[in-house]
């Protein structure tokens, strides 16, 4: 056999037999390739190009966005708007963008099983640090040399002493005795709710309860309501009466004819149970204030449960026994089980250490545990969803293997956490539906089960709550609350240039907004003050008693003809509201300490004079931690919104679809920040702050198999192995 044919024979060998380094049935496609009429391995290469370059699109743009909102903060701090740009801005984003890119570049790299800086950049390193290293030794040895010599003999003779000798021990027995004794207190459920119990009890005992004006707007509404069912007849009293639905306020044209005092402004389910909680408290003591604790002491028990039962889930993996690796799925296309050993494995004590301290020493969930106000009880209700999430994403089977049934208890617990989501923040409606329909196209095998527990609860929730508006029982919220940002927009350009209003668009305007006042109100933290919302005496920005359904009809044209005459200050406005959640050195506008010390607390008949002194000294440590520089970042929510994004940027790197599909709702809950009515407020960011711990678990436990990329046509093991050459997987 000559030379050329022995090539041509290897060559149509090679494409014909399977290749051992990757997945059969990835072999057996390529084996088809002609056969099938599947595109060529030249076309392949296009597509894989093209994918990667969308991929690393998608990063850019999240470094990007992180960067320049770092950038314009002091635009906002001290200057009038983004008009006010200088060099100094510059070297921010600059910074930032260096800064963000490294972060990425890091996480990656990890994600595919390599150390988190190149290995050349690394010896670079190494050899400027020992430069450095050397020739700060010999300037500093000299003066040194004595000192370091008496410390040494010093030390030398403790070191034989009996009582160091002891100490040693005790030191390496604690060395192994520790490590035992958490892996045991937290391989249960029960051992973890025991220990979060334990280390939060301190909170509802001596602070009791935390809130602001949110429950006392739903337990007057609750108290109208009240009346009214038990025959006292409360009719709307005339055109300048002022009842619970002109607080916040709602438009009187949404309200029905016969009089009625519930409104959906806070969900209807939990306006109901804390004005009954509080009618009660009043009945039996005269005050609301033993209701507030009974509720704060309800949502701490909820809490409690809620982590330890998610923490059990990403620490413990109930669903796995020890030995079983079959039918755990890889994250990534390319990959088998038999890729995936370490997935299996629960996690060690440093991330379970790291976790459990989060919980009971940050801020945020620490306070947040009392606090009654609507976010609190959906963010820790999205946490015991988000662990329940995880078990579906590990139990979905492999490449062709048999997706698992959820248990009984843990399919009703799905059902109950969405539930408990969807009566406590609206918004949640808007993120089941949106998971469901994800769900159902990234797992399609149990489509029964995503219909059940996401899409069931709130299509029935949400659509027993449109029947209560329609029937006239309940006054649905006003759609001027989801108008934030174009409120935001029109009122900087009625406070800084109204001349620039076209007339056309002033006409719109008229009967719904007095922009005279609208300019006035205007607060570039918050859109409350432009929507008129607080007590009585309050400027009418929105006249929500005399607009009609037809006059906002020609709201957004209105809206669209300001933009479009003034983009710099609209920009500024958009700006202005949201940057904040997405810069690591911009302090939150709203923390969750101000409910442990609102007015609202320290005026109640007995709650404020419970340990008043404790209660203002936890909160302005809270405050204080939270000023220092770097230090202070892990006590506010957007640091780990923008870790989540830039998590979630290489995820999009590393092709890991499937995991996204079930960490969508962290961007979802972003884009409901970017539109809420104010600017880095705290406890709209509570559920992506919450899980943080865990989607940095699962981003480090589905890094640790060997992975094939397809960025490089090299496999890589986990434990820094040497990368060998293999095909490039497919999705």
């Amino acid at each position: 056999m000559t030379e050329a044919t022995r090539t041509t024979t290897d060559q149509t060998t090679a494409h014909t037999q399977p290749d051992r380094s990757v997945s059969p049935a990835l072999a057996q496609d390529h084996s088809h390739d002609h056969a099938i009429g599947s595109p060529s391995r030249v076309q392949r290469r296009h597509l894989e190009h093209a994918g990667r370059v969308v991929r690393w699109t998608l990063a850019a743009l999240a470094v990007l966005w992180l960067s320049f909102c770092t950038a314009i903060g002091p635009c906002y701090w001290f200057g009038n708007g983004i008009a006010d740009w200088n060099g100094t801005n510059t070297v921010f984003f600059l910074v930032a963008a260096i800064i963000y890119t490294l972060i990425l570049l890091a996480l990656v790299r990890v994600g595919g099983g390599l150390p988190p800086l190149p290995s050349a950049l690394d010896a670079v390193l190494h050899r400027v640090a020992a430069r450095f290293h050397a020739l700060g030794s010999r300037h500093w040895f000299q003066r040194l040399n004595a000192p370091l010599r008496a410390m040494a003999r010093g030390w030398h003779r403790f070191a034989s002493t009996r009582f160091a000798r002891t100490v040693t021990r005790g030191w390496r027995t604690m060395r192994t005795a520790c490590p035992r004794i958490v892996m045991r207190c937290t391989g249960s459920w029960l051992g973890l709710a025991l220990i979060l119990f334990v280390g939060w009890l301190w909170v509802p005992v001596t602070l009791l309860s935390a809130f602001g004006a949110d429950i006392r707007s739903q337990t007057r509404e609750f108290s109208w309501a009240w009346n009214q069912w038990t025959g006292l007849q409360q009719p709307y009293t005339g055109f300048f009466a002022f009842v619970p639905m002109d607080i916040y306020p709602t438009a009187h044209y949404l309200w029905p004819q016969d009089p009625t005092y519930l409104t959906d402004q806070h969900n209807i389910v939990l306006t109901v149970v804390y004005g009954a909680v509080a009618a009660a408290s009043r009945y039996f003591t005269g005050s609301n204030d033993a209701g507030y604790v009974l509720l704060s002491a309800l949502q701490f028990l909820f809490a409690v449960f809620c982590c330890a039962a998610t923490m059990h889930r990403f620490f413990n993996l109930p669903w796995i026994a020890a030995s079983d690796t079959a039918g755990i799925p890889p994250s990534e296309p390319g990959g088998t089980a038999e890729d995936y050993p370490h997935a299996a494995a629960r996690a060690g004590v440093w991330p379970r250490v790291l976790t459990i301290l989060f919980f009971l020493v940050c801020p945020i969930p620490v306070f947040a545990t009392i606090s009654l106000t609507k976010s609190p009880l959906f963010a820790f209700a999205f946490v015991w969803w988000f662990g329940i999430a995880y078990q579906l994403h590990m139990t979905r089977g492999g490449h062709g293997g048999q997706a698992r049934r959820l248990p009984r208890n843990t399919f009703i617990a799905g059902i109950a956490s969405a539930c408990v989501m969807l009566v406590s923040a609206k918004y949640a409606w808007y993120v089941l539906f949106a998971q469901a329909i994800i769900m159902l196209i990234a797992d399609r095998r149990r489509w029964k089960t995503y219909l059940a527990i996401l899409l069931l609860p709130a299509v029935i929730l949400h659509g027993g709550l449109m029947m209560l508006v329609a029937s006239g029982k309940v006054i649905n919220g006003d759609p001027i609350e989801s108008r934030g940002i174009q409120l935001q927009q029109i009122a900087r350009v009625a406070q800084l240039n109204p001349s620039g209003i076209p007339k056309d668009a002033a006409d719109k305007l008229a009967p719904i907004f007095n922009l005279d006042q609208m300019g006035e109100s205007y607060f570039q933290q918050d859109a409350d003050p432009v929507k008129s919302s607080g007590i009585q005496s309050k400027k009418v920005s929105y006249k929500w008693r005399s607009v009609t359904k037809e006059d906002m009809a020609d709201f957004n044209s209105a809206w669209w003809q300001i933009v479009r005459a003034n983009p710099v200050i609209a920009l500024d406005a958009f700006l202005a509201e949201c940057f904040g959640y997405f810069d690591v050195a911009d302090l939150p506008y709203v923390s969750m300490d101000y409910y442990v010390t609102s007015d609202y607390v320290d005026n109640t008949a007995w709650i404020g004079q419970w340990q008043p002194q404790w209660r203002h000294d936890i909160a302005r440590f809270a405050r204080d931690w939270g000023k220092i520089p770097v230090l202070g970042w892990v006590t506010h929510g957007n640091f780990y919104v923008i870790l989540t994004l830039l998590i979630g940027a290489a995820e999009v790197v590393r092709r890991r679809w499937r995991t996204l599909a079930w960490h969508m709702p962290l961007l979802l809950l972003m884009g409901v920040m970017i539109t809420s009515p104010a600017n880095n407020f705290e406890r709209h960011m509570l559920p992506v702050t919450f899980v943080f711990c865990f989607l940095l678990l699962t981003y480090w436990r589905e890094s640790r198999r060997r992975v094939t990329t397809a960025d490089d046509g090299r496999e890589h093991d986990a434990h820094g192995g040497r990368d060998r050459d293999v095909a490039d997987p497919q999705d």
